[in-house]
Parts: structure tokens; sequence; C-alpha cells
């Protein structure tokens, strides 16, 4: 009797798509509260690994969907999901980058509070995928979600307050294009966050 094939767990997958991402955003905040640019290099060795690990697992995963027969919700779904959390390592990726090749040398204020609300948001995201499974009748899920919104929209705030002094304040031409970009890439990643919660909170309303 042959043994039967041992079934893809696509859940596991995209719990660890979300824990690299949230601790590539812890890295990140590290970066930001103890910034040090002839440290940036090594520092971020940590985060270039950890979205190598994630572009092998979205492959692994990919491969997995066009075999499946079955899977446990849609294949769409999967997919998409597994995106979103892909983009979100990918962005912070590529802060990283940006601090290297615009020469930042220091950090303007508040910068920091950015960065922990990357890791906040990066943290809901992971612990809504642990709830994931039990979608359809887990309050706590529900909670995550919100809290991740919520984060969100703190982050809007933010990004809105920072652009407006960067633009009203700063003198440096050079410097004004600088700190947008790194601006735009931290709303970015926040964006990434609150959209896999949105695709899972549709998700719930679908299935009740």
């Amino acid at each position: 009797m042959m043994a039967r094939k041992k079934q893809y767990n696509y859940f596991n997958t995209m719990e660890l798509l979300s824990e690299n991402a949230h601790l590539a955003a812890e890295h990140l905040e590290t970066i930001f509260e103890n910034y040090n640019p002839e440290e940036l290099i090594e520092n971020s060795e940590v985060i270039h690994q950890l979205e190598k690990k994630n572009d092998l697992l979205v492959d692994e995963l990919t491969n997995q969907l066009y075999d499946a027969f079955i899977t446990p919700i849609d294949r769409e779904d999967i997919l998409i999901i597994s995106e979103c959390l892909d983009d979100i390592i990918d962005g912070i990726n590529s802060m990283t980058y940006l601090l290297e090749n615009l020469v930042v040398t220091t950090i303007r204020p508040e910068t920091q509070t950015f960065s922990a609300f990357v890791s906040r948001a990066a943290k809901g995201v992971h612990l809504a995928m642990i709830e994931f499974p039990k979608f359809k009748n887990s309050k706590k899920l529900k909670q995550l979600i919100l809290e991740v919104n919520e984060i969100e929209s703190e982050g809007d705030l933010l990004y809105s307050r920072l652009k407006k002094q960067l633009f009203s304040e700063e003198k440096d031409l050079l410097e004004i294009i600088k700190w947008k970009e790194i601006y735009d890439c931290f709303e970015s990643i926040i964006n990434d966050t609150e959209r896999v919660v949105d695709i899972i909170d549709g998700m719930i309303i679908k299935n009740t």
C-alpha cells in the first residue's frame, strides 16, 4: 500500500512569511534607534537574509499551488496574502538600501517613531497569521486586524506631519528629496501590513 503524500501546510508557510517580516521590522527598528552609518551594511545583512528566505518560501508555496487539487482556502487568496506578506519584507529590505544609497549620516527627528510603527504593525500581522487558520470563528483575529488598522492610521498622520515639516522647514533640496523617499518607503511598508489584514477581514466576512 502506497503511503499517502503529506499535505502541504499553506497556513504554516504564510505564518513563516509573516514571522520573517516581523523579525526584519524589529531589526530595522534597532537600526534606526542606534543609527550608525558605518555599521549600516553589516547591520542590514540580517534583513537581507530574511528577505531571501521569504523569496524561497513564496516560490515553494507558489509551486505547491500549481500542483494542488484542493486547498484549505481559495488559491487566489493564498497567493495574494503571500505576495502581500512578501511586499512587507521587500519594503523593509529596500529601506536599508535607501539609507545606504542616499548616504544618510544622521536621522531626522521622529524617524524612530516611524520605524516603531512598522515594527508594531509587522508584529500585529504576524500574530494575525498565527490566528489565521481559525479565521472563521476567531475573535482574537478580528481584534488584531483592528489594531493593525489603527497603527496604519497613526502612521498616516505621522507621515503627513513629517512631510509637511520637511517641506516647510528644510532648505536643502537634496535633503528634501532624500527624506521624502524615506518617508514614502515607511508609508508604503505600513500600507502593505494593512493590506494583509484587510484581505483576511474580507475573507472573514465572505465566510460568515
